[in-house]
């Protein structure tokens, strides 16, 4: 991961206890270094920034929305080395060369104090009561107390139990509710889908976690078991070839590439009334885009890639639209293995978009590229 991605995802996540940046770039500068906290106010969020000289001490407060690129400027300009302190874990930021910044991850250190970390939330799964699966999982002890090291993990299981919560009207309530979930890795996300709609709201529920891991898949069966989550099963499987009848409800979290596409294809054929995806390592079009206007940007590979997964996501909303699907692009609580955390909501609305499909096939013959959302 890239620092910036780094401090992107703390920022976003809202992990951050504390922020420091020192040896200074150039002696000139009159503040050794300076220390970035967040805290509450009556405008919500803010962050404290203290910059230390020789014998003061200033502070300044900065807004949720302008501290990123406040920070990527200090340490492009100012600072060779950041200290993070997050709630998930600790980061030693070397950039002596911005452009080959070494990142160094440790145990977290530090716990959040009122003034540093005091965003009051009531999560849908709470910290300090015994929740079955999370203790199975290893995220809580059996009191009930989220573990230090998994409280990234309990903040993403309660943020995808929001979204979930969200949707809910869309699902039936006459019948068995049917969820797949593919790529579900070792589906933490699944079995908080299961807890929270069986157990919580009541709802009958058959939920199908498919991936290509085998061990992974006799874990999740085994948890499964002991649980006595009945009606929650894992399969191997690959997303582009599962072949099933009907679904409500369609989760693919961070699958690669075009999985992510097949999924959706998938999902528009069972006529799903939900679909949740969170795209990830969207290559596909990297080396078939191609617009003389724009060669300046595509040239530079850092560039045309993050242009590439926003341009292949833009093709995945107007298909979804065209289908039928009312979309929203809303934020989600990045993995561990990768900072991607836009995810795709679409409910099927019925109301097909013939706009939407004018504007993909325009879309696609000016960067004159052939997606894979678009052949099926």
């Amino acid at each position: 991961m890239e620092y910036k991605s780094l401090i992107q995802d703390v920022l976003q996540n809202q992990t951050l206890i504390r922020l420091v940046l020192g040896n200074k770039r150039k002696k000139s500068l009159e503040y050794s270094k300076i220390v970035v906290r967040p805290f509450t106010s009556k405008d919500g969020l803010m962050y404290q920034a203290e910059y230390f000289y020789e014998k003061k001490v200033l502070h300044e407060n900065l807004k949720a929305s302008e501290v990123y690129y406040a920070l990527i400027d200090l340490i492009e300009n100012s600072f060779k080395q950041v200290n993070i302190f997050t709630v998930d874990a600790d980061y030693q930021i070397l950039a002596a060369k911005p452009e080959k910044a070494k990142i160094i991850k440790a145990e977290p250190t530090m716990k959040p104090t009122e003034l540093e970390h005091n965003i009051t939330k009531k999560y849908i799964i709470p910290d300090g009561k015994p929740c079955d699966f999370l203790i199975r999982l290893g995220v809580m002890n059996d009191r009930g107390q989220v573990l230090k090291k998994h409280y990234g993990k309990f903040r993403q299981i309660n943020r995808f139990l929001e979204i979930a919560r969200d949707v809910l009207d869309y699902l039936p309530k006459d019948r068995t509710v049917k969820i797949i979930d593919f790529g579900c890795g070792k589906a933490y996300l699944t079995f908080a889908l299961y807890y929270y709609l069986k157990k919580e709201c009541g709802y009958n529920v058959d939920i199908i976690g498919l991936d290509l891991k085998e061990d992974v898949i006799r874990f999740c069966n085994k948890v499964a078991q002991d649980l006595s989550y009945d009606e929650l099963r894992f399969e191997v499987g690959d997303i582009a070839e599962y072949h099933d009848t009907t679904t409500d409800m369609v989760v693919t979290l961070h699958a690669c590439d075009t999985a992510t596409d097949y999924a959706l294809i998938n999902a528009k054929k069972w006529k799903a009334s939900v679909i949740l995806s969170v795209p990830c390592c969207q290559h596909e079009l990297f080396s078939q885009m191609d617009n003389e206007l724009h060669s300046p940007m595509l040239e530079q590979g850092i560039l045309r890639e993050r242009f590439c997964a926003i341009l292949t996501d833009t093709f995945r909303v107007l298909k979804l639209k065209e289908w039928g699907y009312e979309v929203s692009m809303i934020e989600f609580t990045s993995l561990e293995h990768t900072a991607k955390n836009i995810m795709i909501r679409a409910v099927n609305s019925g109301k097909a978009d013939s706009k939407a499909a004018a504007e993909a096939q325009a879309l696609a013959d000016f960067w004159k590229v052939s997606p894979t959302i678009m052949q099926k």
